[in-house]
């Protein structure tokens, strides 16, 4: 079956194609909203409030890009507003503790698993956590990103280079080197 056959079933209410979208889906832009969200709990709660808008605003898909891609803009647009409606875009903790000169030796190797990396990004204040994943995983400017948070471009850089010292820190506290 194409996407276009799966979304003109789905867009009829065909449960079974509906079925078939949301089981497709659902692994990549579960990770999506855990990187956005504080726990498993919001996670699934973001996700679930996605594919309801998934469904509903199918309609409007054009095909001017992939399916995967509009169905992961839902699913981060459900995220961010979830973190506004919350008011959880100031810090809550003091990055100023975090600020000291990190250096790592060039021998010092270290692996570290997806779902460690996901628990460090997860780890993040809210603020930092919305700045990093835009920009890193979902390839925003940070002028892209001040308009989304309503903040200064300054600040979405400032928060970028917070949110890498506060990782950068939690993996030299793993023994694992931090170069990117």
């Amino acid at each position: 079956m194409t996407d276009a056959n799966l979304i003109h079933d789905c867009m009829k209410g065909d449960r079974q194609a509906q079925s078939v979208l949301y089981a497709m889906f659902i692994p990549k832009m579960f990770v999506v909203c855990l990187r956005f969200s504080k726990n498993r709990q919001e996670a699934e709660d973001i996700l679930q409030e996605g594919f309801v808008k998934v469904f509903q605003f199918l309609p409007q898909f054009n095909y001017q890009g992939s399916l995967e891609s509009w169905i992961r803009k839902i699913m981060v647009n459900c995220a961010l507003q979830r973190i506004k409606s919350n008011n959880r875009l100031a810090p809550v903790v003091s990055i100023d503790s975090y600020r000291e000169q990190l250096t790592f030796d060039d021998d010092m190797e270290g692996y570290i698993s997806s779902r460690e990396l996901l628990k460090l990004v997860m780890s993040l204040p809210p603020g930092y956590k919305a700045v990093f994943n835009l920009y890193v995983f979902e390839g925003y400017k940070h002028r892209e990103i001040a308009e989304i948070l309503g903040i200064t471009e300054g600040t979405s850089k400032s928060n970028l280079s917070d949110a890498r010292t506060y990782l950068k820190k939690q993996l030299r506290k793993m023994n694992i080197s931090a170069t990117y």
